[in-house]
């Protein structure tokens, strides 16, 4: 991992040189709270954590004083690529925005992402951006702008036919929010083409709706996703799959996916095959909220359909013991507000520290990200630091006054 310069930006931000001391007023390090502890940061990785010493005395110090120190949070469903659809539907994103007004906000949505106290994200398709997220990642290595690190799907895949813009009589030809396959042959040609032209996974639709209106139904055939997904493996990556119905859901974790993402329709069996399986559930409950929310609902009861049934299917994902991970879809809804997935989890049911460790340590060992999402020695200097205890008020990390990412400081 490339540690990035000190730039001026949109932002000023600080490098650390030689040995740093963060003394906070608790540590949560991805899975335990800590009082009385320290944390020294040497240039770009943790080289200590645990209770002060007097040999600390010479090095630098930040009191961040009443504070909780935490790892850096990983977002495990994000699309850079789009904005809140109550400003531009997403019809009118994919046929009316260019690549590059489109490349233009993601800057400034990883930067809001960023300062919000995300060090890393998982983007999870560009939605008719083409290759744009990856380009995003590219210049983020490079520090010509200021974001969080990134693991980028490129376009994804879904069958053809199944995906939009939709509406267009059979003699009109539309962009389109991914690249469409059929047959062994082409999809498996389309995995690869992604992988060579930059993605770190495949995101794979395994249901979607034919047409508008009608409910979702699975789309690859068995045999389509397990081709698809040996191929991605056989490239050294791993693929994911888009999925809300039961038979979407059965089939993608039975071709091999390694997380699911929305399952709105998952029931305890699905849950439970998903954790026999090791697959993670990404419920993106904060996109649901947000488009209820668009339509009217003012999040009082009585609560819309789409709300009462996320809240059943979640509580079913938690009966069943399947790991959770933080990943609200955001884009949907504004980027830099990813605390919403966070304060739903909780209270669709999640105790705090459990939700924590969903947005650090959890998401770090799903996305096979080492030496991220603990504060340990040898570990990289990925830190935030929010007023109060979240894991007793979740609420307290709407505000991410510390961000520290690869030993550099962008909020303090």
């Amino acid at each position: 991992m490339k540690k990035i310069g000190c730039l001026l930006l949109t932002l000023w931000i600080t490098c650390l040189h030689g040995q740093t001391v963060l003394k906070p007023n608790a540590v949560f390090d991805g899975e335990t709270l800590h009082k009385n502890w320290v944390v020294i940061v040497t240039d770009s990785i943790i080289t200590y954590a645990g209770t002060p010493s007097k040999k600390m005395d010479q090095y630098t110090v930040i009191n961040l004083e009443g504070m909780t120190l935490m790892p850096g949070l990983i977002e495990g469903h994000s699309h850079l690529l789009l904005h809140p659809y109550n400003e531009t539907n997403w019809n009118d994103q994919v046929l009316k925005e260019s690549h590059t007004e489109r490349a233009i906000r993601g800057v400034v949505h990883a930067e809001n992402s960023l300062l919000a106290g995300i060090t890393t994200m998982r983007d999870l398709g560009s939605e008719g951006a083409g290759y744009s997220d990856v380009y995003l990642k590219k210049m983020i290595d490079q520090g010509i702008i200021p974001g969080p690190r990134l693991l980028v799907a490129g376009p994804a895949i879904v069958a053809t036919g199944a995906y939009g813009p939709k509406g267009f009589h059979e003699g009109v030809t539309v962009p389109l929010g991914a690249e469409t396959a059929s047959g062994n042959t082409e999809v498996i040609k389309a995995v690869r083409r992604q992988i060579g032209n930059g993605a770190d996974f495949i995101k794979i639709y395994a249901d979607y709706r034919w047409r508008s209106g009608e409910p979702s139904q699975a789309t690859f055939l068995q045999e389509e996703l397990d081709v698809m997904i040996a191929a991605a493996k056989t490239a050294g990556r791993y693929a994911v799959a888009h999925a809300g119905t039961p038979e979407g859901m059965k089939r993608a974790i039975l071709a091999g996916v390694e997380t699911i993402e929305h399952g709105d329709g998952g029931t305890l069996e699905t849950f439970k095959f998903m954790k026999e399986k090791g697959v993670t559930f990404y419920p993106t409950l904060a996109a649901g909220d947000a488009i209820s929310r668009y339509k009217g609902w003012n999040g009082a009861n009585p609560a819309p359909d789409r709300i009462r049934n996320k809240k059943a299917s979640f509580a079913l994902a938690l009966q069943s013991g399947v790991t959770i991970g933080f990943g609200g879809d955001v884009g949907v809804y504004t980027h830099g507000e990813n605390y919403r997935e966070l304060e739903l989890m909780v209270a669709y049911g999640m105790t705090p520290i459990r939700t924590l460790k969903a947005a650090t340590s959890i998401n770090a060992a799903v996305f096979h990200l080492e030496k991220l999402g603990n504060i340990k020695k040898g570990y990289w200097a990925d830190l935030i630091a929010v007023p109060g205890d979240p894991t007793k008020d979740i609420k307290t990390m709407r505000n991410v006054s510390f961000v520290m990412k690869n030993g550099v400081i962008y909020k303090q």
